[in-house]
């Protein structure tokens, strides 16, 4: 099959190349490499990539420490079953399906994949794959922060940095709808972007302060960094500053602080794809590439604004 590989951590994406792997025997999935109780296999139709997933250990060592390269990236994936391994509930062969792959595994950069059935949701015949793949890092990360970890509840305020990015955009719908008043951060550029994803008011973080935003109940923040450490002194008493940029490098005085590695759930996709159909969540897609231009997608000469999709078949 063909796939995006890496072998060279220190080249980054620049390192990605287009090959061919072995593909999975889907007519002896229970003797497959790699493939274990529960497992299926995926015809990908369309594939989502982290742009700092190069960084990441998993991308490189199994959970032994061991070298796993060359491997394949990419851990959001939107496609249909081809296989059964024993052990599988829920899930047909000839299924659409998405959802979110094993960070120590091969991904999704490829026309097959092997996941675990529990990590995968039922995608709706109406909800094109690319939509699928874009709604899963985006929509899970956004769905455990704002109320898994943030415990957002409806009348509370929530300050959403990059509310036009990726990530921001749909924890700023997401709030939204659950009855906060979102207040959106980011460039001066993105600030329509934000208004439409959202958020009720902007604060241009290269020109506005921080400071002038008073107290809130929740930041969503997807910087780190300084504009963490600024935004801890916001939240109000009983508040919670949560990130997904690593470890705080402040806390709230009277506040919790929280960060977190986004799980696959299968009931929150269930969740999100059903806003998705009612026309209550959008995702923020840019750039479409097929597989065989995808070194030149992940490589480009500007920064792209929001998702990068892999349509892996057409």
């Amino acid at each position: 099959m063909k796939a995006i590989v890496v072998t060279d951590q220190a080249a980054g994406r620049a390192g990605m190349t287009l090959a061919e792997r072995p593909g999975p025997d889907t007519e002896r999935l229970a003797d497959l490499a790699g493939a274990n109780y529960g497992d299926v296999v995926v015809e990908v139709h369309a594939s989502g990539f982290t742009w700092d997933e190069l960084s990441w250990p998993s991308t490189w060592i199994d959970r032994l420490g061991r070298d796993r390269t060359p491997s394949i990236p990419g851990h959001e994936v939107a496609g249909t079953v081809t296989a059964l391994s024993y052990g599988t509930a829920g899930l047909a062969v000839g299924q659409r399906v998405f959802g979110l792959t094993d960070w120590t595994r091969d991904g999704t950069l490829a026309e097959y994949v092997v996941v675990e059935a529990r990590n995968l949701a039922p995608l709706p015949g109406d909800v094109d794959f690319t939509t699928g793949a874009g709604l899963v890092m985006s929509g899970l990360t956004a769905w455990q922060g704002l109320f898994e970890h943030g415990r957002l509840r409806a009348g509370q305020s929530v300050l959403v940095h990059g509310a036009a990015g990726v990530v921001g955009s749909m924890a700023a719908q997401l709030a939204r709808e659950a009855g906060a008043y979102v207040i959106g951060t980011g460039r001066a550029a993105g600030r329509q972007a934000a208004l439409d994803f959202g958020a009720q008011e902007f604060v241009d973080l290269e020109s506005d302060s921080l400071d002038e935003v008073g107290a809130v109940d929740l930041v969503f923040d997807v910087f780190g960094g300084d504009i963490g450490r600024r935004s801890a002194r916001l939240v109000r008493p009983g508040g919670t500053l949560m990130g997904i940029a690593g470890p705080p490098e402040a806390r709230p005085a009277e506040g919790l602080a929280v960060d977190f590695v986004v799980v696959p759930n299968r009931v929150q996709l269930d969740e999100i794809v059903r806003r998705t159909r009612e026309g209550r969540l959008r995702t923020n897609i840019g750039t479409v590439a097929a597989l065989d231009d995808a070194v030149a997608a992940f490589n480009p000469a500007e920064h792209p604004k929001g998702k990068t999709i892999i349509r892996v078949r057409p």
